[in-house]
């Protein structure tokens, strides 16, 4: 009797580790089991050089999304389509500004948006209409190196 509830009691506790490290993965890996509290927008850029799923979107310096996902333009086929998953209590100007930014000087890519002066809001699925893509420094460099600056 006694080797059954140790058993049982030794049994509780691996599930409950089980569990606190699959919530500690969820949380670190920054995922959503469930809908989630966003929608989602997107904006067409020219190029998104060296911008990955799950990066980081910020309106002055705070993190307000992350990008979900990053296709062609379906009509196209010329344009990079990023989707971004906004939080839900971050409401968009109609007009506001995604650019493609560094974090650092060779950091990681993140979408920085700068909010606009219209009054309408952005509705989830809707469009960013204004865009700055990527710098791309090695392109920049190849320019200057050869002579070719404009």
């Amino acid at each position: 009797m006694k080797k059954i509830t140790l058993e049982l009691i030794v049994g509780v506790f691996v599930a409950i580790g089980i569990l606190c490290l699959a919530w500690l993965s969820v949380k670190l890996g920054k995922m959503e089991l469930v809908g989630g509290n966003h929608y989602e927008v997107y904006a067409e850029f020219d190029s998104v050089s060296g911008l990955k799923k799950g990066a980081a979107v910020e309106i002055a310096g705070v993190e307000i999304g992350r990008v979900d996902r990053i296709d062609l333009d379906p009509k196209y086929h010329d344009r990079a389509r990023v989707y971004l998953r906004i939080a839900n209590g971050v409401k968009l100007q109609e007009d506001v500004i995604a650019s493609v930014r560094t974090s650092g000087i060779i950091g990681d890519k993140f979408i920085k948006l700068k909010p606009g002066g219209s009054e309408k809001m952005l509705a989830g699925g809707g469009r960013i209409r204004e865009t700055e893509s990527a710098v791309d420094l090695e392109e920049l460099l190849s320019k200057y190196i050869h002579g070719k600056v404009e």
